[in-house]
């Protein structure tokens, strides 16, 4: 930067580091994405080739971000886990945040033809962040299960709720047949009157998507630098089993290296 009489206004500037040894989440929603879904047609109360396209963007951050070892989405949510030790950006908040949320929303439209062949994007869709710190392993799992759990619960009620609708129901008696209704209810009402088996629809829509680096089996004794692969999953990650299968994704050990 060049060194001016004006250069003093840097001095306004504030930077926000994130606290050391804490996991680092960046959360993005899709802005007034109701309205996006409506302009575009998108298919409820799921429409695949959107979230395939969130997968991919997903997949673009993980590929960007060194010390970015996990994602979870669902819907038009993402969550990003920076491992605790990192020091990108040597941990300013906004710069963090600027990055992975940009990244994203530029990957979301620069391949929108890719899985939306005959939909012209009518315009840009907008994406906001936030960043979130977790002192322990605990929270951190706490965190993804109460997105895993609120996917759950959000699809259940929307395949209802839009299976109504296209069946005849006004949107208020769809709500009004689903209001305070229990998981048990709504399980019922998918089987008894449409024939569906709500544990039978795809795991995408009822799981979310889950991807993760996985250092490649060829490079576990190299020397150099690890090489890694991106799984996607659609599986529980709440319970143990996922946990313990990938115990490296929570080893502090892994990963210190510099990062970009």
């Amino acid at each position: 930067m060049a060194n001016s009489k004006y250069a003093y206004v840097k001095s306004f500037e504030v930077e926000e580091r994130i606290l050391p040894e804490v996991w680092i989440v960046v959360r993005l929603d899709g802005r007034c994405f109701s309205r996006f879904a409506e302009e575009h047609r998108l298919q409820k109360p799921n429409d695949e080739r959107c979230l395939r396209l969130m997968e991919h963007s997903a997949r673009k951050v993980l590929e960007s971000f060194d010390d970015c070892f996990l994602a979870y989405g669902q819907s038009d949510e993402f969550s990003f886990v920076l491992r605790k030790q990192t020091n990108i950006f040597n941990r300013r908040k906004s710069k963090i945040l600027s990055c992975v949320v940009s990244l994203f929303s530029s990957s979301f439209v620069f391949h929108w033809k890719t899985f939306f062949e005959d939909t012209e994007l009518q315009y840009p869709p907008t994406f906001d962040g936030r960043v979130v710190v977790y002192p322990s392993e605990q929270t951190l799992r706490d965190y993804l299960s109460w997105r895993q759990v609120d996917c759950h619960i959000n699809n259940q009620y929307n395949t209802c709720f839009w299976l109504l609708v296209q069946n005849g129901a006004t949107p208020k008696e769809a709500y009004e047949t689903l209001k305070g209704t229990l998981s048990d209810f709504k399980n019922e009402l998918l089987f008894q009157k449409f024939g569906i088996n709500y544990a039978h629809l795809e795991a995408r829509f009822r799981k979310g998507s889950t991807l993760f680096k996985k250092a490649r089996e060829d490079s576990l004794h190299s020397s150099k630098t690890t090489g890694y692969e991106i799984i996607l999953t659609h599986e529980d990650i709440i319970h143990d089993a996922f946990w313990d299968q990938h115990r490296e994704l929570l080893d502090s050990s892994v990963g210190r290296k510099k990062s970009r």
